[in-house]
């Protein structure tokens, strides 16, 4: 296909240089395989996850913090300080000539910021929106950690059922040929109960994996609505985990949200500390006030500033929000290196049970060789029908093993490909 494509391509370029025609068809081999890339038949269709996701009641949370923490930025940028209109009346009443007067008086002040204050709280502002924007990615991201788990819980019970109806189907086919030995006197009846007494107990285990698949299923289609169970499973081929730990460790802590959020949050606790400790200089109040005295014979107009007087009010404060700043400090080392342990878990579980699923399927592919050759034997009458029972038990268990661990593997790589935000990403779309 890719021939074919670039061969035409090239008859489109074919009076351009050669070197245009080699860049577009490595272009276009390029683009294919990242569409090949993107497109995992084991996961849900990216429509669907990308819905899923969007509509998580955690990430719905976290979009509605961001929008509150805008509100606070305006807030932030804007000041605490509004006007302040009083207005008074009152009557002068003169003993000595008994005159009374009605006087009033009304002032406008307002509260000044310091220019100082005014540049810490915009960067505030500026660092609660950072802090609630990283907040948006890491709930996305949990969503879909939490999605990836449920995923292939439903898969590995699926699968088992999947394992259970073929051996039922066996043991069925098995129980038919006895029957038909037993008729012809190849065969004793007991044999022939023991064969439909290994279908039923088969049976049995498969309604009791179809009804661990269903709750699964009912788990994952109740926590993210938009995912559409697949009728048929499809189980991919674990591949190796390219790259060593160092580059995984960079590739996922370069860019966390959770690290990027408790960063942001140690900056705001810092921005805070500084605020108050700008906050030890109380901001004056100018105000402007005009007065009519002496029943109208007097005007009066002027200018007043009013600072308050603190002790150690503020400085008490100050020294409050500097400990929350350590705390916060604190908080973004102890998140930062249990994110380093994370990763290292992760990484190694990754390539551990990828070598896992290796053995796991040498094995099982012996198992089950051993197993067609024991009721090819029994067919013959080389064996007796427990030891073609018995193989057939054990390429059983082989195979659920091998399924468990081909699962376990392919979702610990897509785990570390999620935590690299290389899988369900927000800004996916945007590198497709």
């Amino acid at each position: 296909m890719i021939k074919t494509v670039a061969s035409r391509q090239s008859l489109v370029v074919s009076r351009k240089p050669q070197v245009v025609s080699l860049l577009s068809a490595l272009t276009l081999i390029s683009g294919i395989a990242c569409a090949a890339e993107i497109n995992r038949p084991d996961l849900p269709p990216p429509a669907q996850v990308k819905s899923a996701l969007s509509e998580h009641l955690l990430v719905l949370n976290a979009a509605s913090g961001l929008k509150m923490e805008h509100a606070n930025k305006r807030r932030w940028d804007n000041g605490p300080y509004e006007f302040n209109l009083r207005a008074g009346s009152s009557q002068r009443n003169i003993a000595n000539t008994g005159q009374k007067m009605k006087e009033w008086d009304v002032a406008l002040e307002r509260p000044l910021r310091l220019p100082n204050k005014v540049g810490i709280d915009q960067e505030i502002g500026a660092a609660s929106v950072g802090r609630a924007e990283f907040a948006v990615g890491d709930a996305h991201h949990e969503a879909g950690r939490m999605l990836l788990k449920l995923w292939f819980i439903w898969q590995r019970e699926q699968a088992q059922a999947t394992l259970w109806q073929q051996q039922v189907d066996i043991l069925k086919q098995q129980a038919a040929m006895t029957n038909r030995r037993v008729k012809a006197g190849d065969a004793p009846r007991l044999e022939l109960n023991q064969a439909l007494a290994a279908a039923a107990q088969a049976g049995v285990s498969w309604h009791q994996a179809q009804m661990r698949a269903q709750l699964a299923g009912n788990d994952l289609t109740r926590s993210f609505p938009a995912i559409q169970l697949p009728e048929k499973l499809t189980l991919a081929m674990p591949a190796p985990i390219e790259h060593d730990f160092t580059f995984w460790k960079s590739r996922i802590m370069e860019d966390n949200h959770e690290l990027g959020m408790v960063q942001e949050q140690t900056r705001v606790q810092q921005l805070l500390a500084q605020r108050s400790r700008a906050d030890q200089i109380p901001d004056p109040t100018v105000g402007m006030r005009f007065a009519n005295e002496m029943g109208g014979n007097e005007k009066v107009a002027g200018l007043y500033v009013t600072v308050p007087l603190s002790l150690e009010h503020r400085s008490a404060i100050a020294d409050s929000v500097e400990q929350q700043a350590v705390i916060a400090a604190d908080q973004e080392a102890f998140v930062k290196r249990r994110l380093e342990g994370d990763v290292y878990a992760a990484y190694l579980q990754a390539v551990k049970n990828f070598d896992t699923w290796q053995l796991a399927h040498e094995a099982a592919q012996s198992i089950r060789s051993n197993a067609e050759l024991a009721a090819r034997a029994y067919t013959l009458g080389e064996v007796s029908l427990l030891d073609s029972l018995t193989a057939r038990r054990f390429a059983l268990e082989s195979s659920l093993a091998e399924n468990l661990a081909q699962l376990d593997a392919n979702e610990a790589r897509y785990r570390l490909l999620l935590d690299a935000h290389q899988l369900w990403a927000q800004d996916e779309d945007a590198h497709d």
